[in-house]
């Protein structure tokens, strides 16, 4: 590996811990909630709803669900 693609590497991963340690401590502004997701998505991180995870509790608590809105679920209700 590269000295570029090892700094690159430490860079993302101190990104990644300074994430953690701010939405685990609830100190997370809606600018640091968004950049995270945002890396999410740019390295193709998704999740799946299912009824045990904690991705089910938080569309449950969604202030903007649209009860016409058709949901396509993971699981058998």
């Amino acid at each position: 590996m590269s000295d570029k693609s090892l700094k690159l590497n430490n860079l993302q991963d101190i990104l990644i811990d300074e994430f953690i340690h701010r939405i685990k401590s609830g100190n997370a502004t809606p600018s640091d909630l968004n950049a995270a997701r945002q890396m999410l998505k740019d390295n193709n991180i998704s999740a799946t709803v299912t009824n045990d995870n904690p991705m089910n509790d938080l569309v449950k608590i969604l202030p903007f669900r649209d009860e016409t809105d058709q949901v396509k679920k993971a699981y058998n209700e």
